[in-house]
């Protein structure tokens, strides 16, 4: 969908930060989907109930609200273990590479991310593509 045709790179010969990448890109695609799919007042909802059970998850800031909703979401999709995903990608790159959204491209031919994270996914929630496990 997203993929710069100028940056595709041999799936074989891709290193392990730009699979990373590519790979936690995608699982943002697919909770980003997920996300569409509920309203404001869903999200409102969603964010009110699970603060009643995790009373610091409480705000008022919607985009606080969306946070809390992703990382439900992400607690509960089931998506593909790296490795699962590592493997199916090398035999069909095509399949998943029309969900990208692009955000693997800040993954420079070293390595390593315009942040210097090297497209690796922060300490956390292992099922959290975005990072955010303090929420």
């Amino acid at each position: 969908m997203f993929v710069s045709e100028g940056r595709r790179e041999s799936v074989e010969e891709g290193s392990e930060e730009l699979l990373r990448a590519k790979y936690l890109d995608y699982c943002s695609a697919q909770l980003a989907d997920l996300l569409l799919y509920l309203t404001p007042d869903e999200i409102f909802v969603l964010s009110e109930k699970i603060s009643r059970d995790d009373v610091s998850t409480a705000t008022t800031d919607y985009g606080r609200m969306v946070q809390v909703a992703t990382k439900w979401l992400a607690e509960r999709v089931a998506l593909p273990p790296f490795e699962v995903w590592v493997r199916d990608y090398r035999k069909n790159p095509d399949r998943y590479d029309r969900y990208l959204m692009g955000l693997w491209e800040s993954v420079e031919p070293g390595g390593t991310s315009g942040t210097g994270e090297g497209g690796r996914r922060p300490e956390g929630n292992a099922a959290d593509p975005a990072g955010d496990a303090e929420s």
